[in-house]
């Protein structure tokens, strides 16, 4: 990726515009990408001495809410004429309204409207328009099974009906809804760089070979990534399956019976298990368990979104009695400060991974090496290695 971040930020009159503008859930995040892309883009002016100088390519908008829980969008600069990228994190509940004199939090649905509303405050007036959504909106609810929405496909539909033009989002449910919208961009990035990073520089000691450390994934439907795991750290590969109740349903879905275990032994090997989400944690806690009754040593959590939808005490207790070491997740959704305090909780920084993203789309660069960082993996383990 070297020569690829040697070229990728030089700014120059030929493409439109920069302009990003973060939905509430999003700001905190917007407000580190928009240091490294003014870094960057100030970097490359004194480079090539030119005089203009950049505070800052956020653009100053809002949604505001009258008290019966309608809202708008205001957009306080022109945009015409602009490469725009909109930051929406649907799962940031720590954003809240008043609606009727009850502070209530913002849901998916919340978060989608205003990026509607935003589209629609536009008007038509950017030269091109990206939403960077890294939690998909209706991401779990992806396919129909009975007789259900495809909110994940309607939500691809409406953005495209709108005139946005790309889709950015990372380590998608399901990545095939793309075909929903087959006309407009769809970028699934992996965050698989950033997660191997932060475990790594939280524990040094791990030894990365098949003696030592080996790749579990918690079910079927994570075994890509596991995959990718395993095959770019030439690491063993375990799997659970789930055994389900199909003739019963818990808050519309199956419950699970049990989970088996297919694959090599675990004992006295550390262990990584990736997902993408974490809601509420009791599959992978579950596993965990039955881990650590076949005598694994270490027990290492990773997922690309960590909501702990029911809390986090359940993974303190877990941390507490030992059958977990750490869990790793990264910043692209809402991370409680009371979260962010744990010992076993291990954040994987990306703003600077969705700036290099932002620059090269923005300059019509490829993304293919940002898509698929195992040369990144191998010179971080090389390095990890001679330690």
């Amino acid at each position: 990726m070297a020569s690829f971040i040697e070229t990728a930020f030089n700014f120059d009159t030929q493409h439109p515009s920069l302009g990003i503008i973060a939905l509430e859930g999003a700001r905190t995040l917007a407000e580190k990408v928009d240091k490294y892309l003014v870094d960057w883009f100030n970097s490359e002016a004194i480079k090539q001495n030119k005089p203009y100088r950049k505070k800052t390519f956020l653009i100053d908008c809002v949604c505001p809410r009258f008290t019966s829980g309608d809202g708008k969008a205001l957009i306080k600069d022109s945009v015409r004429g602009m490469d725009i990228y909109l930051m929406c994190d649907v799962g940031n509940y720590s954003c809240t309204y008043n609606m009727y004199g009850v502070e209530v939090p913002m849901s998916p649905d919340d978060h989608f409207a205003d990026l509607k509303r935003v589209i629609s405050a536009i008007s038509g007036k950017a030269a091109n328009l990206s939403v960077v959504m890294p939690l998909l909106y209706g991401g779990r609810q992806h396919k129909r099974t009975a007789r259900e929405s495809l909110d994940c496909a309607m939500m691809l539909k409406e953005l495209e009906s709108m005139g946005v033009t790309e889709v950015i989002t990372f380590d998608a449910h399901d990545p095939r809804v793309q075909n929903a919208t087959p006309l407009i961009g769809f970028d699934n990035f992996m965050p698989s760089y950033q997660l191997m990073k932060a475990l790594l520089r939280k524990f040094p000691d791990l030894k990365l070979n098949k003696d030592h450390f080996m790749v579990v994934s918690p079910d079927e439907g994570a075994m890509n990534r596991n995959i990718y795991y395993a095959s770019v750290l030439g690491l063993d590969l375990g799997m659970f399956y789930k055994r389900r109740d199909y003739a019963t349903i818990i808050n519309g879905r199956n419950p699970i019976i049990a989970h088996e275990y297919i694959g090599s032994a675990v004992m006295g090997m550390d262990v990584f298990i990736a997902d993408d989400i974490i809601a509420t944690g009791e599959s992978l806690l579950s596993i965990a368990s039955r881990l650590k009754e076949a005598r694994a040593n270490r027990i290492f959590l990773g997922a690309t979104f960590g909501l702990f939808t029911d809390g986090i005490k359940k993974f303190r207790d877990a941390y507490d009695a030992g059958l977990i070491d750490g869990v790793i997740s990264t910043n692209l959704t809402y991370n409680s400060k009371d979260l962010k305090d744990e010992p076993w909780y291990i954040a994987a920084e990306m703003s600077k991974f969705v700036a290099y993203i932002i620059s090269a789309c923005n300059q019509n660069m490829s993304v293919s090496k940002l898509l698929d960082p195992h040369d990144k993996i191998n010179e971080l383990i090389d390095k990890h290695s001679q330690l």
